[in-house]
């Protein structure tokens, strides 16, 4: 499939059925719009906290994505993408008990970042604690205003547990994020994005559409290329030099002999392919 131009009417999302393991997922919104799935947090008199049950629906969706979707979008229904763990369910848990509960987070998360496609995580409200490690799984973020990012830890008595230790304090570095624990300090979206942690800045209720638009352009990209971005670069970033620079040829190798990349390379030299531009 060749890339199209942007088409400015973006086809709508509509549900998905509510049916096999998607049957019982209540705390879920699903829809499509094509290639794109939506998966919407529906907690929103609890601003979408993660409790247990919403963490397994929302593994159980990364884990069972239909085989033709080609871009995940996550968001979060009502005010706020979702205010982190649900604290109700802390108290009472033994120290074996905490450990299981968070390496249960961090399998869900790794699916999603590990996942077979991209993911774009809408965001608006309150980002907070777990919520900020749910929107650092995700490959590009879209945040609107009003967005705002906190890591209350260090004020509750807890610690990260979702993988923020790792996955924030790669995108805004570890000063900001000990800075964010310790003192309980949020930033808003325009400091966000100026920190890494938002790719794109959107009016309040714009963020879906925009979501949208970015993810029918990617799911224009070849299947293995993108799959090669999303699993190959954070992985790299982990290895010493001379390793990294070894499986950059060993993925650019595989990447180019695929198929539908030869047809986009035979594409641009015929002309059939548009060139880079200037940002508008």
């Amino acid at each position: 499939m060749q890339p199209q131009p942007m088409n400015h009417t973006l086809p709508p999302f509509a549900p998905v059925p509510p049916e096999g393991v998607f049957a019982a997922l209540g705390l879920l919104q699903l829809e499509r719009s094509g290639p794109v799935f939506h998966l919407r947090l529906n907690r929103p008199a609890k601003r979408n906290s993660v409790s247990d049950e919403l963490l397994l629906q929302i593994h159980t969706v990364v884990l069972n994505l239909p085989k033709d979707v080609r871009v995940l979008v996550i968001s979060g229904a009502g005010e706020h993408f979702c205010a982190g763990l649900d604290l109700s369910e802390v108290s009472e848990r033994t120290v074996a008990e905490g450990m299981v509960h968070s390496r249960a987070w961090h399998a869900c998360f790794d699916a999603l970042q590990y996942g077979p496609v991209p993911v774009i995580a809408v965001l608006h409200g309150a980002v907070v604690g777990g919520g900020l490690e749910l929107a650092s799984s995700a490959h590009l973020r879209v945040a609107e205003d009003g967005t705002f990012y906190a890591l209350p830890e260090g004020t509750r008595g807890i610690f990260v547990g979702g993988g923020g230790s790792v996955r924030i304090s790669r995108l805004m570095g570890t000063s900001r994020m000990t800075d964010m624990m310790l003192t309980g300090r949020s930033f808003d979206a325009d400091e966000g994005q100026a920190f890494g942690l938002s790719n794109y800045r959107v009016a309040a209720g714009a963020g879906l559409a925009k979501a949208l638009e970015l993810g029918l352009k990617i799911a224009q990209n070849a299947p293995l290329s993108n799959y090669a971005i999303t699993q190959a670069l954070p992985r790299i970033a982990d290895l010493p030099a001379a390793d990294g620079l070894f499986v950059e040829s060993l993925m650019s190798s595989i990447a180019q002999g695929d198929e539908a990349a030869k047809e986009r390379v035979r594409a641009f030299l015929e002309k059939r392919a548009a060139k880079v531009s200037r940002p508008e």
